[in-house]
């Protein structure tokens, strides 16, 4: 029997794969690649700790973003109504000072008009009084004008106490 190179070529390899098993180079490769395995599953729930953790973060900082957001509208909606009060009480303190300076003004102007009316009277009195005094003097003689004068000065008073009141 002639044994062709096809038949040392199985032989050869039969004996590799045999000496392959006998060195327990399978097992070695096996456990190698499950070594390898876990390695991977460890670094993949460690990868899956931190993608949860940063996904914790990632909302947590949302939340305090949209609570700051919030707030902020708050505080610019506060301040909004704030100032409108702020506007509101300026303007009508604005008017009632107006207001009070108008009803200052009328009073004076009411003051003086009277002082004026008074003064007037006065001064036309006092001319009354003195052109009565130069026509009865130059007219009348002394006993009637005396009379005269008693009468005038009694109506007088009587006028002057009629505008007073």
């Amino acid at each position: 029997m002639s044994f062709d190179a096809t038949f040392w070529v199985a032989v050869s390899f039969i004996l590799f794969f045999l000496g392959l098993v006998y060195l327990k180079v399978p097992q070695k490769i096996n456990e190698l690649l499950n070594k390898l395995i876990l390695e991977i599953k460890i670094e993949i729930e460690e990868s899956e700790k931190l993608r949860s953790e940063a996904k914790k973060l990632l909302d947590n900082a949302q939340n305090k973003l949209d609570g700051a957001k919030a707030e902020t509208t708050k505080i610019l909606d506060q301040t909004k109504k704030d100032s409108e009060k702020l506007i509101i009480e300026m303007n009508d303190k604005f008017h009632k000072s107006a207001e009070n300076k108008k009803k200052l003004a009328e009073t004076k102007i009411i003051q003086m008009k009277e002082t004026a009316i008074k003064e007037i009277r006065d001064a036309s009195v006092k001319i009354a009084i003195e052109s009565v005094k130069k026509i009865i003097s130059s007219s009348i003689d002394k006993s009637k004008l005396d009379l005269l004068f008693e009468k005038n000065l009694k109506e007088a008073k009587i006028e002057l106490k009629k505008i007073n009141s």
